[in-house]
């Protein structure tokens, strides 16, 4: 039952919403579906334990994890979405909508395949179905985002299937794709075709994820996604991909290669962070820099898994809090947009003073996504330099401290100035709207759940995460 409402439900409402039609009525029923789906997620979390609906499909600790964060992503966006789309009536609707759903389901299979080759499948599902998403407002610039984020990402899933094939020959004395069968004999596995797969699904699951230097879709595309989308893609599905590429990390471990994975993790991570820094300073569009913050943040969690030991633990508590992060900040991208119908930075001014509650969550992201406490951003990273320092990787620790000093002052410059700054009286809004209350109460969700888990952690949010950390053998 469980796995019909986590799946099969959102798609047999797609289905109702394609025949409907009925602005309202399908706003209301996404709402109700999600609402569902996120009911059943949190009733695994009572003492939990491995849950395994079949051999092809279960839930272990990082499963759990990645589920939770999308389905609470979901359902601030299902709320977000009655006051988003009312201003824009039309067939257009429900097609967001049915896409959204089925969006939730592919996400959703992602996080609980216990097959490598189902994995590859579900990861390919969600390029798919988040296209349509992307070029909602049909302008030439979603357009072109959109082609530009299916080729680079399809040429990222070719590289993945290709690392799901030479992986299937490293295992071809087991026989199997199972996640379970293979980290058991992992020792039986083609050390040389192990390697040559590993290269080949980090490039491949990179590309998907965002990482340097296969991230060139991403500022283009979370530029000129709707932020809803925004929030979807650089939280939950950047989450799922990390999953996969966290599966890639379970198997080296276990086949005693982590001193060959590890240096690529590192390098990956610390990449991505040297692209951010460059680019952020630089952006003069809030959701482009949303997209290299992103790169930023991909990057810390393959710097985690690479670091090894507690920055593995860090690694997976970042993914939960930038998650949640992004979620906030795009949707406060959506606000704007919708007051001033203007994204660059020097055409949004005086946002605190114009848009109070907007305005007012615009600067607490800035402090989340900084890593400033009380928030969970701030122990993660600190956890991931102390890692470093502990592993003696003093090279990795200047560039780490360098990157992120420099990533702040990009986040600042933009963010305050768009808070604080005067605006010019050609960019203000030629209708002051009122704050919608369907696009304000999304933002005091996520703002709570960032304050709860940077200032107390749940035992069970604790206990999942050591659990997720001991999946890679760290205790």
């Amino acid at each position: 039952m469980g796995l019909f409402l986590l799946v099969g439900l959102p798609l047999l409402i797609t289905v109702i919403v394609f025949i409907l039609k009925q602005d309202k009525l399908i706003k209301l029923l996404c709402f109700l579906t999600i609402l569902i789906h996120l009911l059943v997620t949190l009733s695994f979390w009572r003492g939990f334990q491995y849950v395994s609906f079949n051999r092809f499909l279960g839930l272990d600790a990082i499963s759990q994890i990645v589920l939770t964060i999308i389905s609470i992503l979901f359902f601030v966006v299902s709320i977000y979405q009655i006051g988003y789309l009312s201003e824009k009536k039309g067939q257009d609707n429900w097609i967001f909508i049915g896409c959204l759903l089925s969006l939730l389901a592919a996400m959703t299979l992602v996080t609980m395949c216990r097959h490598l080759g189902l994995l590859w499948i579900a990861v390919a599902s969600t390029t798919l179905l988040s296209a349509p998403l992307i070029n909602y407002f049909k302008t030439p610039q979603s357009i072109e985002a959109t082609w530009k984020y299916l080729l680079i990402s399809s040429f990222g899933i070719a590289l993945g299937l290709l690392g799901t094939l030479f992986l299937a020959i490293s295992a071809i004395s087991l026989k199997t794709l199972f996640l379970d069968d293979i980290l058991n004999n992992a020792a039986l596995l083609s050390p040389s075709w192990l390697k040559l797969s590993v290269i080949f699904l980090l490039v491949g699951y990179g590309t998907k994820m965002g990482l340097a230097p296969m991230h060139t879709w991403k500022p283009d595309t979370y530029g000129e996604a709707p932020a809803p989308i925004g929030a979807l893609m650089s939280g939950g599905l950047t989450g799922c991909v990390f999953l996969a590429v966290f599966r890639v990390a379970q198997i080296c471990f276990h086949a005693h290669l982590q001193e060959f994975v590890s240096p690529i993790f590192i390098l990956m991570g610390i990449l991505s962070l040297a692209i951010a820094a460059i680019f952020i300073t630089k952006q003069k569009d809030f959701n482009r820099m949303l997209g290299y913050s992103s790169v930023e943040h991909m990057g810390i969690l393959v710097l985690g898994l690479g670091l090894g030991g507690g920055a593995i633990w860090a690694s997976l508590f970042h993914a939960i809090n930038n998650a949640f992060a992004k979620g906030l900040l795009f949707l406060v991208s959506g606000n704007i947009y919708q007051y001033y119908r203007m994204r660059k930075v020097a055409n949004i001014q005086g946002v605190i003073h114009r848009f109070p509650l907007t305005g007012t969550f615009l600067v607490l992201g800035l402090f989340v996504i900084s890593g400033f406490p009380p928030f969970g951003m701030f122990y993660s990273e600190l956890l991931i330099l102390k890692q470093a320092i502990a592993a003696q990787h003093y090279l990795v620790i200047w560039f780490y401290v360098i990157f992120l000093a420099i990533i702040f002052f990009g986040y600042s410059k933009i963010i305050l100035e768009m808070a604080f700054g005067k605006p010019e009286d050609n960019n203000l809004p030629q209708e002051i709207k009122k704050e919608n209350i369907f696009m304000i109460m999304p933002l005091i969700i996520l703002a709570m759940v960032l304050v709860f888990t940077g200032i107390f952690i749940p035992d069970s949010l604790y206990s999942l995460i050591d659990k997720g950390t001991a999946l890679l053998g760290v205790n």
